[in-house]
């Protein structure tokens, strides 16, 4: 029995890189522009966010985008939603990344500052 998917969202998108040495600025410098290109205006995205791990030797990278829900996601990366997706020239920046699916739908609660 597979375990059911999640319907209702909102959903994170969890982008994670481990970068190659000395590729952490470059990386988020294209996350600022051309991965925030990716999700910016399309259909039931609802923001982005990006940054670095904390400890000064971190070659890890997050980039994190909302959904209202997995039917969006689907739209915006096709049959391969549960894959990486790399814009043209990341390869050469990443020595290894993953993407992940969270369903928020159960603990989601953000106060505007």
């Amino acid at each position: 029995m597979q375990p059911k998917r999640p319907e209702r969202g909102p959903i994170l998108r969890l982008f994670e890189v481990r970068a190659k040495a000395g590729c952490v600025g470059e990386l988020l410098a294209r996350f600022a522009t051309t991965s925030a290109e990716v999700v910016l205006d399309e259909p039931g995205n609802e923001g982005y966010f990006f940054g670095r791990e904390i400890t000064a030797e971190a070659e890890t990278v997050l980039f994190a985008s909302v959904w209202r829900d997995l039917d969006a996601v689907r739209a915006r990366f096709g049959d391969d939603w549960e894959s990486s997706f790399l814009p043209e020239g990341y390869e050469a920046l990443i020595e290894t990344c993953s993407v992940r699916h969270v369903d928020l739908s159960e603990g989601w609660h953000l106060e505007p500052s």
